[in-house]
């Protein structure tokens, strides 16, 4: 419920997981309008200001953001082909690329929750989370390259762990699949009202 104008909206949220920390009452929000007749809601909810900081909760967000981070940061050659929702085994990962005789899959989430710099992941416990990572960790077994890229949906973090105290098997999981060869990439975001985008890599620690 977001107020409007000093009028009581209910509003849609762009994001799977809690957001207890961001979404407290007297929050500023961010929202993005439709003109759908179908909608049961006249706004999205997609950014939320803590203090200073505006974090975008958009879940769609990072894929979109990633799939740009793509080319534009040269991570493959020119010639790659680049397949998104991509199905290999039981899971279905975010993006598939061939590029040349590299064959790599590519897991994306996105980062909302902060502590005093800190930045985590998850903010609620994520089975489906812990099936990617073993699926990925499997993949390397199989001549695949795999890849976890954490998209911060903030900019000022210090460094990444992960959420233990809210699911410890994710974090070991992780870390398990990081000493098989599973690339972790931790990105941080410039983040506007209207517009997200990569700048760069932030270090991540494990427990």
């Amino acid at each position: 419920m977001v107020e409007v104008d000093g009028i009581i909206e209910k509003c849609h949220v762009k994001n799977t997981g809690r957001c207890r920390e961001i979404l407290v009452p007297g929050t500023k929000v961010v929202l993005q309008g439709s003109d759908s007749e179908t909608r049961k809601t006249r706004y999205d909810l997609i950014a939320a200001y803590k203090g200073d900081m505006l974090i975008n909760i958009d879940s769609q967000a990072p894929n979109v953001v990633f799939g740009e981070y793509l080319r534009s940061s040269r991570m493959f050659s020119d010639e790659a082909v680049v397949r998104p929702e991509y199905t290999h085994g039981d899971s279905r990962f975010d993006f598939y690329v061939e590029d040349g005789t590299r064959k790599v899959l590519i897991e994306v989430k996105g980062v909302t929750l902060e502590f005093d710099g800190i930045c985590m992941f998850p903010d609620a416990p994520t089975e489906r989370g812990v099936k990617h990572l073993r699926g990925l960790a499997h993949a390397i077994d199989e001549g695949y390259e795999s890849m976890v890229c954490l998209i911060v949906q903030m900019k000022g973090m210090d460094h990444f762990i992960p959420n233990y105290a809210t699911h410890r098997e994710f974090g070991e999981v992780l870390e398990d699949a990081c000493s098989r060869g599973v690339v972790l990439k931790v990105l941080e975001c410039h983040v506007e009202e209207d517009g997200l985008e990569i700048i760069g890599e932030i270090p991540y620690r494990f427990e």
